[in-house]
């Protein structure tokens, strides 16, 4: 075990919670009615500089810190470009979104996604849909994380598994039960500094310990000439795939609930367009970087078999150890706060989204609030007891749970706001398209004619919505014609 790397690590969780505690104070003080807004929302009052923080600390994470860095230590350079689609999507996200989609979510008083769907939809079927989809995904997507902060701890402390991922596990619910989303927006912003304090600081180290930049690339192309070129280790990332993984990782990340759900959190235009710029530097930065330093590790530390353990070793093997463990808050950063994130989502989808719109609308305020605390702690345990026997399967299970909220998302958002002929019939059967030709493509027909799982999905749920609106769109006008006459002689 090694101590002063432990010793930093736990001085980053020590102020982590500092945060929290203190952010709680703005849900003690914060109106009865105005709870789920301010839980879930952080009382829609984020500045430009938290706004891009939150975003990258969110997206970026156990695959951005410890999978991609080790992928890009077993396949070169080829993997660093693929990565680098990553730079465009906060600016996508706030582009596509951006004002619009917050303005319409003020209008709906949406707190959550699935709000916001309920109130341009009108329908019942499409908000529990929605819910499930981003339960079934999204617990997924969370089990991985979770599995990522163990792993991460078990590697620094020589902790057995079970511990680290208890004393994770723990760590994250307190903070996110007591603080709720501003709490997560302040401590996001802080994993947000540490990663690129960290990024930068490692990847210097690593090319000092490696004698200098040409020096490595000496050392690869003696090793592989393949790692050294666009096209992978073993020349398997045609232009055909590398391309279509820019459409889960880049433009269609803008279906993403836990990435949408930030472009209704800022307080103004100004913080919009300021988060715009922050937000695409940093993750370049941050992406480009922490994948250099996977290949650069390679002739440094040859013959890792594990790509997951890349990270906390060369971390270990290049800096001080009281150093190493500031760095590697890093990742820890990114999981924790990708986690705190999901779980917000996923127990305001259980609290919002299907309790309060169809179980017991007229609740009382207190009973949402017992509610949000009950289901956030409920899930960390569920994900807790999932993420205790890991298999193999986990890590894919990220991107199986990104491609398939995208595959259920992207259209019913990005047509819901600029295509009024848009409908709840329209947006229905995109979802049911997107969910299930995503599972039949991912389990029977893996990288369809060279493409990623992803690609078909999104197309076949975007020809779904356009065909559907367009054909149910005189009888929806004429089920609207009828109600205002019921209501006119009511």
């Amino acid at each position: 075990m090694n101590t002063a790397v432990v010793i930093s690590l736990l001085i980053f969780l020590v102020i982590i919670f500092v945060i929290g505690f203190w952010s709680s104070r703005s849900l003690k003080n914060t109106a009865e009615e105005s709870f789920l807004q301010e839980y879930f929302l952080g009382g829609r009052q984020l500045g430009g500089f938290i706004l891009a923080m939150t975003m990258i600390a969110t997206y970026g994470s156990a695959s951005s810190f410890i999978g991609g860095p080790g992928v890009a230590y077993t396949e070169g350079f080829g993997w660093v470009l693929l990565s680098m689609s990553q730079v465009a999507t906060g600016y996508f996200v706030l582009m596509i979104l951006g004002k619009k989609f917050a303005i319409m979510a003020r209008r709906y008083k949406a707190v959550t996604l699935i709000d916001y769907l309920k109130g341009r939809y009108q329908s019942k079927w499409v908000v529990l849909t929605a819910a499930f989809s981003i339960i079934i995904f999204l617990f997924a997507a969370m089990a991985a994380q979770w599995v990522g902060g163990a792993r991460l701890i078990e590697s620094l402390t020589g902790l057995n598994y079970t511990t680290a991922l208890f004393i994770f596990a723990v760590s994250v619910l307190v903070y996110v039960i007591i603080g709720g989303f501003r709490a997560v927006a302040l401590t996001d912003t802080v994993q947000g500094v540490v990663m690129f304090g960290g990024t930068l600081i490692l990847l210097i180290a690593t090319i000092a310990a490696g004698g200098g930049i040409g020096n490595i690339m000496a050392d690869l192309t003696a090793e592989n000439p393949n790692l050294v070129t666009p096209y992978g280790a073993e020349g398997s990332l045609s232009p055909t795939y590398v391309s279509s993984f820019w459409i889960l990782v880049g433009v269609a990340v803008v279906g993403l609930p836990q990435v949408t759900v930030r472009a209704m959190s800022y307080k103004s235009s100004r913080s919009m367009h300021r988060a715009l710029i922050i937000g695409t530097v940093v993750v370049g930065f941050i992406m480009l970087n922490m994948h250099l330093i996977g290949v650069f590790a390679r002739p440094i530390l040859p013959g890792i078999e594990v790509g997951d353990k890349v990270m906390p070793l060369i971390a270990q093997e290049v800096l001080p150890p009281w150093l190493a463990g500031i760095v590697l808050a890093a990742p820890m950063a990114a999981i924790m706060s990708t986690v705190d994130s999901l779980l917000l989502i996923v127990s305001s989808a259980v609290v919002k989204d299907v309790y309060l719109n169809y179980i017991k609308p007229d609740a009382s305020n207190t009973r949402v609030k017992q509610m949000s605390f009950g289901v956030t702690a409920i899930l960390g345990i569920l994900v807790f007891l999932m993420a205790l026997s890991p298999p193999d399967l986990l890590i894919w299970l990220n991107l199986f749970a990104f491609g398939g909220l995208e595959a259920t998302f992207i259209w019913p958002v990005v047509l819901g706001l600029y295509w009024e002929a848009g409908n709840k019939y329209g947006a229905l059967s995109s979802m049911v398209v997107g969910i299930a030709s995503y599972i039949i493509v991912d389990q029977f027909f893996p990288n369809l004619f060279g493409l990623h799982n992803v690609v078909l999905p999104i197309l076949l749920s975007l020809i779904a919505f356009v065909i559907v609106s367009l054909l149910t769109k005189s009888f929806v006008i004429q089920s609207s014609m009828n109600q205002e006459k019921i209501e006119r002689s009511v």
